[in-house]
């Protein structure tokens, strides 16, 4: 699985270890007109200055980047010692207020560029960006270190104002209040000054990570002139192969390592050699020579450490869940043991059965690259069902009209393609979004689907501003979303697997949490909730993709329109849970992984890195040389995603959407009534009350583990250790 969901629109730093959520939110309020010229380009104004409707993404260069962050920052930096000036008495408005206004500015006119560098990027913009990385991570560090701006805010607190705020109001400021001195505010001098070099280097090293990723994965390729060696590929993932191939000038097949091409071979190719070298080559990605980020983990690892230290938490891991539901290393290590007791059972069924095709096939050994050419095997045999079979009734197009019915259905929210000329390459499509029964425009989306050499990896939605009610009406929202789905293939349209489709339904559910808000403090909206929260509403989304009625909607066969057959649904549906004890021991894996990185201490786990990172995963693993092929020199989650830590909030988040979707299901898959309160409870929300609090209010209790243990695993083993309580902590 491969769902990144970056949702902070800047640097991998602010993401995964600010202090505040000023440091981590999308923008909430339209530019302001800065028609400025530079002296390089007499005769263009910057776009990136420019006050506009639509970000003008196709304006945008590298040569902008400089030249308009110095002023974005400039102005940012103006406005908060003009605020700080303030000689009376500190309100809500002028200090709380303005201070939002002035961090949305700021972030509204940079978020263009770092979303660029993960969709469109080239030398040259990576250049720029990283000649200005290190004034926007002073700058966002100093916003909380500044003590004449945490005096006044503490200040306001003291007021009679402060005591009759509104409730969301008086969230806020409790919540900023906890946020700045998270960050170091109380602090020395001596320490914030640590602090900032601190941040500094995390800011640098979490954006070479990940380019080094894009790096590596574009730099490999491998050609292939015996056809043979594609034996069991499907027909048109050759032709797709055969056409790379052409493009340079070669002849035969050309394979990558982005996951459209990497995934057929791993699944269907009957070659175990071709196998083993395809992964071999993706997991090995950046554990040495020119793109090595071995020593970049190591020293992240450090510098986590001493920045938890310096704030007074004991590591990373507690330092970050402080806002988030688990509330504390231990407790988040807690549910991933606890899951872990729960799961090995039914893991340990799955490799059996593994192993036993295995031999069936003539296998003495299972390797990593044959795991996912069984699976693919075994779900064939034991259910006449593959990805092959069901690919054509899921073309591209067809899915997302049919989500966009499903949304209509069950929230009365409607979506409406647009053409416009504001896009950063020609396969992004826009939609507007609106309320059904008013016709309010609640946001305006792009959505950008296919891999491209200059784009990241992996499935994302982000916030590209975030609007609200406003002055008596509602200013709509800007968010994307975008994955590496399998692209179209000569005459034939983009035709996709049950997984894609899901991860559509995912990142979609992102996208409806940002562009539904109504809550009126940016800060405090749509996607800006706890991390262990934000996969909640994305991954509720996911469970659509099983029901019968909702696949009628999405599925049709790209040739002839027939939806999904029923017959080939009920295979589908009876191999849900095939693996499934499999599959979440890999997820808790990453889950342990992490959170063992983050909570032990950096001189023990770096002494010899690698080694113990196998170590960790050999009890998730059927042996040594599984636990060697790990990917996380390219695990850009921990190491740029803004996951560190929090890995395990994938899993937490499924306990809360197999739960709350138990709702939907009793009630009615399509039930307004259930997708209104979903939607007044949950969507609509943001982080206008504790998460727990909007769970309860939705379901009428607190959340119950056993319809995840039921949806993932299947029928119970009758062991003891599959019972429904759960090691979640207590609201």
């Amino acid at each position: 699985m491969d769902r990144v969901s970056p949702l902070c629109p800047l640097v991998g730093l602010i993401a995964s270890d600010a202090g505040t959520r000023y440091l981590s939110l999308a923008c909430n309020r339209r530019l302001q007109s800065m028609l400025l010229t530079l002296s390089s380009m007499p005769t263009s104004p910057n776009p990136l200055l420019l006050d506009y409707d639509r970000i003008p993404f196709g304006e945008i260069e590298a040569a902008h980047v400089v030249p308009a962050v110095k002023d974005i920052l400039e102005d940012g930096r103006a406005e908060i010692e003009a605020l700080v000036s303030v000689e009376s008495t500190p309100t809500y408005a002028d200090t709380i207020g303005r201070l939002d206004d002035a961090l949305e500015r700021v972030k509204e006119r940079t978020v263009p560029i770092t979303h660029l560098l993960s969709v469109a990027e080239t030398p040259e913009l990576r250049e720029a960006y990283g000649k200005v990385l290190p004034e926007i991570t002073e700058f966002w560090t100093r916003v909380t270190l500044n003590e004449g701006l945490w005096s006044r805010i503490r200040a306001l607190a003291e007021t009679d104002e402060a005591a009759a705020l509104s409730p969301m109001e008086r969230r806020h400021l409790d919540t900023t209040l906890r946020d700045f001195r998270r960050a170091g505010a109380d602090l020395s001098t001596t320490d914030k000054e640590k602090l900032s070099a601190i941040r500094l280097e995390i800011s640098s090293l979490e954006q070479k990570f990940p380019e080094n990723v894009i790096d590596a994965t574009n730099a490999y390729s491998l050609l292939i002139e015996d056809g043979g060696r594609l034996e069991g590929v499907p027909d048109a993932d050759r032709e797709e192969a055969s056409r790379k191939a052409a493009e340079k000038g070669q002849e035969g097949w050309l394979l990558t390592l982005d996951y459209p091409s990497f995934e057929p071979i791993i699944k269907h190719a009957h070659d175990r050699d071709l196998r083993r070298e395809l992964y071999t080559a993706y997991v090995e990605r950046c554990r040495d020579g020119e793109f090595d980020n071995r020593d970049i983990i190591a020293r992240l690892l450090h510098l986590r450490r001493e920045l938890a230290e310096v704030l007074g938490y004991a590591d990373f891991a507690d330092y970050r869940l402080v806002d988030h539901m688990a509330k504390t290393g231990e407790q988040a290590f807690g549910f991933v043991e606890d899951m872990t007791q729960k799961t090995r059972l039914y893991w340990e069924r799955d490799l059996a059965e593994l192993r036993e095709h295995a031999s069936v096939l003539g296998l003495s050994e299972i390797e990593p690259w044959d795991t996912a050419f069984l699976a693919e095997s075994l779900r064939r045999d034991k259910f006449d069902i593959d990805d092959e079979v069901i690919r054509p009734y899921f073309p591209l197009d067809r899915v997302l009209d049919g989500m966009f019915e499903v949304v209509r259905r069950v929230f009365g929210l409607v979506v409406t393609e647009q053409t416009i000329p504001e896009v950063w390459n020609p396969d992004v499509h826009c939609y507007e979004l609106s309320r059904e029964e008013d016709g309010t425009l609640l946001g305006f989306f792009y959505a950008d689907w296919h891999p491209r050499p200059d784009k990241r990896q992996g499935a994302w939605m982000n916030a590209l501003r975030t609007g609200g009610p406003r002055d008596g009406g509602f200013e709509p929202h800007v968010g994307m979303i975008a994955g590496n789905l399998s692209p179209p293939k000569g005459d034939v349209p983009s035709l996709l697997t049950h997984r894609e489709v899901q991860t559509i339904f995912h990142e979609f559910g992102h996208l409806l949490h940002h562009l539904t808000s109504t809550v009126p403090i940016a800060p405090m909206a749509g996607i800006n909730v706890a991390w262990d929260f934000v996969e909640f509403p994305s991954q509720i989304m996911e469970n659509w993709t099983w029901e019968e009625e909702a696949i009628s909607l999405f599925s049709g066969h790209h040739e002839s329109g027939e939806p999904l057959p029923k017959e080939l649904y009920e295979r589908l549906r009876r191999a849900r849970t095939f693996l499934g004890g499999w599959m979440q021991m890999r997820q808790l894996s990453f889950g342990h992984l992490d959170l063992r990185l983050h909570r032990s201490h950096p001189d023990a786990v770096t002494q010899d890195l690698m080694s113990y990172i196998e170590g960790l995963f050999e009890e998730y693993t059927p042996g040594p040389a599984f636990a060697r092929m790990h990917v996380t020199t390219s695990f850009t989650h921990l190491f740029a995603g803004g996951y560190a830590a929090a890995y395990y909030s994938y899993l937490w988040s499924e306990v809360l959407d197999a739960d709350a979707f138990g709702r939907f299901r009793l009630e009615g898959i399509f039930n307004r009534e259930v997708g209104d309160a979903y939607l007044a409870s949950i969507l609509t929300r943001g982080d206008s009350d504790e998460p727990e609090a909007l769970f309860r209010e939705f379901m009428g209790r607190d959340p119950d583990l056993q319809p995840l243990l039921e949806r993932n695993l299947g029928r119970s083993l009758d062991d003891g250790s599959r019972d429904g309580s759960s090691a979640m902590a207590s609201p």
